[in-house]
């Protein structure tokens, strides 16, 4: 490395030394100036650790007083700041980490004082709300590790979601309708794989007319069967909860992560074993092998389109799982553009989470947090209007997108055709 080279990185380390510092001293003065100075002295905020309905062991209620737990985070971030100036920190994550805790934690002492805010509920919810976006994120993962993007989730998992309403209703088997959904996930993903591999068809051109495709489909079809008065078609009911022993009465953490339904465990379990598939097995390797460096990889025998074929195909069976979730796993009924753009929320958490599983899944919980957060907030009537509080999501979205929070790079061949 040149000495050239050496200076400019130095001077770019110390260029985000200084921004980052001046971000959390910045916070922290937004702290103090929007809920410091409209926190009441004296009065106090509790935070719910019990959910009702749950089977886990009940705690004491947390219980803070409101206007100095706000000052607390507010001097934690310009302290963290202030030495992030001085010294540096070389962790992003734990500046990051940092300042979301401080700036959320006042925010909700300030939003809920005077007033009980379930926080075991929310973090309940937010498990629940990140489970389709983290299903399209690893849609996306187990694609682009092979360097085909799909941004056809959105479209896979609305038909995936009528599909699996319709034939749990025709059925009266919840189980079937879930196999079919995940079974045309697949089917219009291996689509999506036969254009652009064999075709080379413009990828996201591909992933558009999916989306569109997708849209028009199962709204025609709604409108058309779903919505008649008797609903025989569109009443498929949801999968019960599900109680794991022993680990469900774990305050807090049991109803969040104990007690819930297949679509939710099936997710986590997707997370575990994409993750073990991609970095401790030969096929993993292979896939890393062909999203980064195609000819050598078919150089070494490794057969190019078949390893696209088959991941793209499984990223499709994923997304038909997500898909599944807002019919039998929620509301047990179609509506329409009922997706509501986690597919693409999906995409985001898939880039923020680094094309990582674990990072995808981490990244999910964020947007969760985001979209379970907005309708607590609302149930508490805060001076904030609602259709900014529906924003949250999509705000969340787009300051991932915008790379402020740390630079993200793809596999190597992603989005590239390959010729043999």
């Amino acid at each position: 490395m040149t000495n050239s080279t050496v200076a400019h990185k130095s001077a770019s380390e110390k260029r985000k030394q200084i921004a980052y510092g001046l971000t959390l001293l910045v916070v922290g003065f937004l702290i103090y100036l929007f809920f410091g100075r409209n926190t009441e002295a004296g009065v106090v905020t509790t935070f719910g650790l019990n959910l009702a309905g749950s089977q886990a062991l009940k705690i004491p209620d947390l219980v803070v007083p409101a206007q100095t737990t706000v000052y607390m985070m507010m001097a934690l971030v310009v302290f963290v700041g202030a030495y992030q100036l001085a010294r540096g920190v070389r962790s992003t994550g734990l500046l990051l980490g940092i300042l979301a805790f401080a700036f959320i934690f006042a925010f909700l002492t300030w939003a809920a004082q005077a007033k009980s805010f379930n926080l075991a509920g929310m973090l309940s919810s937010m498990l629940v709300r990140a489970t389709p976006i983290a299903l399209a994120a690893l849609c996306g993962v187990i694609s682009e590790r092979s360097a085909v993007i799909n941004i056809g989730a959105e479209g896979i998992m609305l038909i995936s979601a009528q599909v699996a309403v319709v034939v749990g209703t025709l059925t009266k088997n919840l189980y079937a309708g879930l196999l079919a959904a995940i079974l045309i996930g697949g089917v219009v993903a291996a689509l999506h794989a036969f254009l652009v591999i064999r075709f080379k068809v413009d990828q996201i051109v591909s992933g558009v007319a999916i989306n569109i495709f997708g849209a028009g489909i199962t709204s025609f079809i709604s409108s058309r069967f779903l919505q008649s008065g008797t609903n025989t078609l569109n009443n498929s009911g949801t999968f019960p909860i599900i109680s794991i022993p022993i680990l469900s009465k774990i305050p807090v953490l049991g109803p969040m992560l104990f007690e819930n339904n297949i679509v939710v465990y099936l997710m986590v379990l997707v997370v575990v074993a994409m993750h073990i598939v991609l970095f401790y097995t030969p096929w993993g390797l292979r896939t890393r092998a062909v999203g980064e460096h195609p000819k050598a990889a078919d150089t070494l025998g490794v057969n190019v389109y078949l390893i696209r074929y088959v991941n793209v195909i499984i990223g499709g069976l994923i997304a038909g799982l997500g898909g599944a979730y807002f019919t039998i796993g929620s509301v047990g009924r179609f509506d329409e553009t009922m997706t509501a753009g986690k597919g693409f929320i999906g995409l985001a958490a898939m880039i923020f989470g680094k094309w990582n599983p674990f990072g995808a899944f981490a990244s999910s919980m964020l947007f969760g947090f985001a979209d379970s957060l907005q309708v607590k907030l609302q149930i508490l009537r805060i001076s904030i209007p609602s259709e900014f509080l529906l924003m949250a999501p999509y705000i969340v979205t787009m300051i991932v997108l915008t790379g402020i929070i740390g630079r993200a790079i793809p596999p190597a061949a992603d989005g590239q055709p390959y010729e043999k």
